[in-house]
């Protein structure tokens, strides 16, 4: 079975249906694009899947070894634990504390250490808490962060302050990693990066990804298939190539894009 199933997903505001009728399929490892314009419904989408919104239709269920668990009503961070993690448009880092501080805060979602534990300082607490220290580390440093442990994350320049955003969600361990606009504001260099970053990050994580992105460059560099949004709707879904000749998808997004 898939590792994430959408069936027939809506999302009404009002009498505004901003996501209709969504069906998506995600298999374990792989690396999905989810591109249309400005307003199509693509963050919102994003909203559904990690419990921030409800829908007002349809379900979400994901695979944990081999048994579907249907994600509606839970709360974002019972999705986050399930294995599903994300960025966000714009960044939410803790600004005012440190670079290591704000990936325990991530890690501390898998941490099963009691309140008598935590409280009473038991000799396993403080294990326990270099056991965590030393994984952030590992972290950061294949982020090229591990000289900025004690930075606060607001003193970091854009670029870092959107790879602390990444590694926090690696944080929560998850089995999908919804990564909403990472390359906005980027220069070209810093794009660059990213997508090698990308790749890095699903082949050293063998986790499945899913982009929200305009930079269709990268989009149609690092993604293995990609579904079109169009008000809302799945107007379209397929390889990069396919993606790239459709008409429909030109006619409604790319135009002389690519």
């Amino acid at each position: 079975m898939p590792l994430l199933k959408v069936n027939h997903l809506t999302k009404n505001f009002g009498g505004l249906a901003a996501v209709s009728n969504v069906n998506l399929s995600l298999e374990t490892n792989e690396l999905i694009g989810l591109i249309g314009p400005n307003g199509a419904g693509k963050t919102t989408l994003f909203n559904l899947l990690t419990g921030v919104y409800e829908p007002s239709e349809g379900t979400v269920t994901l695979d944990v070894l081999g048994k579907e668990h249907v994600l509606n009503g839970m709360k974002p961070y019972k999705i986050a634990d399930m294995g599903l993690s994300r960025t966000f448009q714009n960044i939410r880092l803790f600004k005012d504390l440190t670079v290591m501080d704000n990936v325990l805060i991530a890690m501390n979602s898998k941490n099963k250490e009691g309140i008598l534990t935590s409280i009473l300082r038991f000799p396993s607490f403080y294990k326990k808490e270099e056991e965590m220290e030393k994984k952030v580390l590992e972290l950061l440093a294949i982020f090229g962060l591990e000289d900025k442990v004690q930075t606060l994350a607001k003193n970091l320049p854009y670029g870092e302050q959107r790879r602390l955003e990444i590694v926090r969600a690696l944080a929560t361990q998850p089995k999908v990693l919804f990564l909403d606009e990472p390359a906005a504001g980027m220069n070209p260099q810093e794009t660059a990066e990213l997508t090698e970053l990308i790749r890095k990050i699903q082949k050293e994580f063998q986790i499945t990804i899913v982009l929200i992105e305009h930079d269709m460059s990268l989009v149609m560099e690092v993604c293995q298939r990609i579904y079109v949004l169009e008000y809302g709707r799945i107007i379209a879904e397929g390889k990069p190539e396919d993606i790239k000749n459709d008409p429909r998808v030109i006619e409604a997004y790319l135009g002389g894009e690519l």
